[in-house]
């Protein structure tokens, strides 16, 4: 197996403090391990279990995210409206109305090479938004003329089959499908026939006792009662969860891809978080 692509590392969904504790503890060992082009990470949890916020978002970047992706929680806090329009390494779900805050498809570049991000939505049990094939297609289309020798895809979906549909429909077109949304990463990584690298979900990062970042007893009485509640974000050691690509530059191609998973203790640095309760 060829393996002298270029890297990627895409991050799963990245929830509240726990999660972002894994993510700036973990990120520069696996920078001196594998030497990523390009990392790419979802943050539509990052703050508080719900949404982003710019400062948060500032210190991804900060840490060596390259780009951020997000989902159907990003518009949680209201300040991150502006933010979307003044920050271009931020997305937002491509299939959103014209008129939102922001943009799902960019062009970027790095180390002389061009690569695109798209950042789009699923339909099944979610909001019904613009066909996210379509869509995707469409920005497919753009990113090419814009001369993006890699394009990458964050469909942040609930259903498996809906995943896999997209990325057997966009293999060959795109480098890369990256699921998320569920929280919990699943073991097909793998290459599809067109040169396609996909994995139906990247997992979470965030607390491992929990039930998908969320107080435990508070979700098992949800489902016992069925009465609606708050849900608080669970706090634990931490584990990130994501995946390394290697993209042949010249073709777009995945060359291999396999996904991954770090645990992360609590410890003094975490109690030192100094955002607010919100975040």
């Amino acid at each position: 197996m060829r393996t002298d692509g270029m890297k990627v590392i895409a991050i799963g969904d990245v929830v509240g403090k726990p999660g972002r504790h894994a993510l700036m503890t973990v990120l520069p060992e696996m920078v001196r391990e594998h030497s990523p082009a390009i990392i790419i990470a979802n943050g539509e949890n990052a703050a508080g279990g719900l949404g982003i916020t710019g400062r948060i978002a500032n210190t991804f970047f900060a840490w060596g995210v390259d780009v951020i992706t997000t989902g159907n929680h990003v518009w949680r806090h209201t300040d991150i409206f502006r933010y979307l329009d003044d920050e271009p390494r931020i997305l937002r779900p491509l299939n959103y109305p014209s008129g939102a805050p922001g943009k799902g498809s960019r062009i970027f570049e790095k180390h002389g090479i061009k690569f695109g991000v798209i950042n789009i939505l699923g339909r099944v049990f979610m909001d019904a938004l613009d066909c996210p094939f379509m869509a995707a297609s469409r920005a497919v289309s753009e990113l090419r003329r814009e001369g993006a020798a890699i394009i990458l895809v964050d469909f942040h979906a609930e259903a498996t089959s809906e995943k896999a549909a997209l990325a057997h429909y966009l293999d060959g077109m795109v480098s890369c499908v990256f699921g998320t949304h569920t929280h919990v990463q699943t073991s097909d990584a793998r290459v599809l026939p067109g040169g396609t690298g996909f994995i139906t979900d990247l997992g979470m990062t965030g607390p491992i006792d929990s039930v998908i970042g969320i107080v435990k007893e508070k979700a098992i009485r949800k489902f016992i009662s069925g009465i609606p509640g708050k849900f608080d974000l669970a706090e634990s050691d931490a584990e990130i969860n994501y995946a390394i690509a290697e993209v042949d530059p010249r073709t777009g191609q995945t060359l291999s891809i396999r996904a991954e998973r770090r645990k992360v203790a609590i410890d003094a640095e975490y109690q030192a978080d100094s955002f607010g309760q919100n975040d």
